[in-house]
């Protein structure tokens, strides 16, 4: 049987994006881990370019995105676009 996958699971996010979601929903740092359950620091480190986020943390990230109208992409296709490409890779 096929893996059923949905498009919050393909989103790649990198530093750029993470930064411009928290920054689409006016959140500081803090903030936004607050309200994704996490640490200032994981944030911080996502817009580092140190880590990326993967699995869970991808997941929400593309839920909320989509829910506040806030374009992403996934794979190297670009901003502003949305696709069912293959996962990424890093650390939630």
């Amino acid at each position: 049987m096929k893996e059923r996958r949905t498009r919050y699971e393909t989103a790649a996010w990198d530093a750029e994006r993470v930064r411009a979601l928290r920054h689409h929903l006016g959140l500081s740092q803090d903030a936004m881990a607050y309200e994704l359950g996490g640490r200032q620091q994981t944030v911080s480190e996502w817009e580092t370019g140190r880590y990326r986020p993967r699995g869970a943390s991808a997941r929400l990230l593309s839920m909320i995105a989509e829910r506040a109208g806030f374009e992403y992409g996934t794979g190297d296709t670009g901003h502003g676009t949305r696709n069912t490409g293959d996962g990424d890779a890093g650390h939630s």
